[in-house]
Order: C-alpha cells, then structure tokens, then sequence
C-alpha cells in the first residue's frame, strides 16, 4: 500500500494549472513534469493525463490561459504608453505565465483556445499603435507596432530576469517604464536637429 493520499478534485483540471504556475514561478518551465504535479496535488500519476494528455498539452493550456489573460490586461489600458506599462506590469505579476508564453516551442502553437486568446492579445496592442496619430506612428505602422512591442517585451524580460535591479533604483517598473517611454521618444531623440 503506498502512503500517498489521492482524492478526489472538484476541479482538477484548475488545481493541475495552479500547480504548474507555482513549479514555473519557482523553477522555470522546464521543470514542469505531469508525474510531479501529480504528486504535488496527491492525485494518482495518470490523472493528470486524462485533463492535459500531456506536458505540451498542459503548457499549451497554461499558454492560452496566459494570453486570455492578457488581452484582458492590455484592452483595459488607454493609449499605447500605458499599454506599454500593462505589459509590464502583466510580466511581473504573472511571470510563470509570461515565460510559457513566448516560448513557442513549449506548446501547442495551433492550438484553437491558444489562437483565439493570442488574437486577442495581438489585436489589443494593434489597438495601442492605431490610436497614434498618423505622424507618430510613421509610414509603416506594423514596424511601430514592432518598435513598441520591443521596447516594452525587452523591459519585461530584463525584469523578470533580474537585470534591472540597479537601474531602477527602488522605482516602481511601471514608473520606470514610462520615464523610459518618455526618453526613447521624447523630440530629438533620435539625435536630428
């Protein structure tokens, strides 16, 4: 007889995710593994399996989940700035989402729940470059949409990863980024005179 309690979940499907958010906040993606989550939650091995079929399956939930989550984020900020600083503020709050989502090749990238929730991600931060006037957003409004989604992506990532610790200076990211957005474009940024 083994001593490793197993019940029966309500959901078991949600406690499964939640397990997995916690492994990948602490340890990263790559140390998810359906037999530890498993164990973790006190369910049998093969339980885990009948929800996700598999590690990719479940990351390809854990990515969708993510990018719902977001486009919620994001279609609540006004104007690209502070779409910017929802961004942010997304990758520090959730960061066990943020490191499974932009890495494709973790899950399932053709995914229908996983295409709808990025959709919806991607057109909330279209939405953000095409308030700008015609001027700022310049002849090619997709590579501004780039510039943006650089500028705020690259914070993010240098955040997450400790790399900005210094740089900040106890500043909040979210104030940061916003002086940093006022920097990058404020006139004369770019050296012309």
């Amino acid at each position: 007889m083994t001593s490793e309690r197993t019940y029966h979940h309500g959901d078991l499907r949600r406690t499964l995710l939640a397990a997995a958010l916690d492994v990948i906040t602490a340890d990263g993606p790559d140390a998810v593994s359906l037999r530890d989550l498993a164990r973790r939650v006190g369910v049998s091995h093969a339980a885990p399996a009948h929800h996700f079929k598999d590690r990719t399956g479940l990351l390809t939930a854990v990515a969708a989940e993510g990018y719902a989550r977001f486009a919620d984020t994001l279609a609540d900020a006004p104007g690209l700035r502070e779409r910017g600083v929802a961004y942010v503020r997304f990758a520090a709050r959730h960061p066990a989402y943020f490191q499974v989502m932009f890495r494709p090749e973790l899950y399932r990238a053709d995914d229908p729940d996983l295409l709808t929730a990025k959709s919806r991600a991607t057109e909330a931060l279209r939405a953000g470059i095409d308030g700008l006037p015609d001027a700022a957003r310049g002849e090619d409004a997709r590579l501004a949409g780039v510039a943006a989604w650089s500028l705020a992506h690259g914070f993010a990532t240098l955040l997450l990863t400790g790399n900005l610790t210094d740089a900040l200076e106890g500043r909040a990211p979210e104030d940061a980024f916003r002086a940093l957005t006022g920097l990058v474009f404020a006139p004369g940024a770019d050296g012309a005179t």
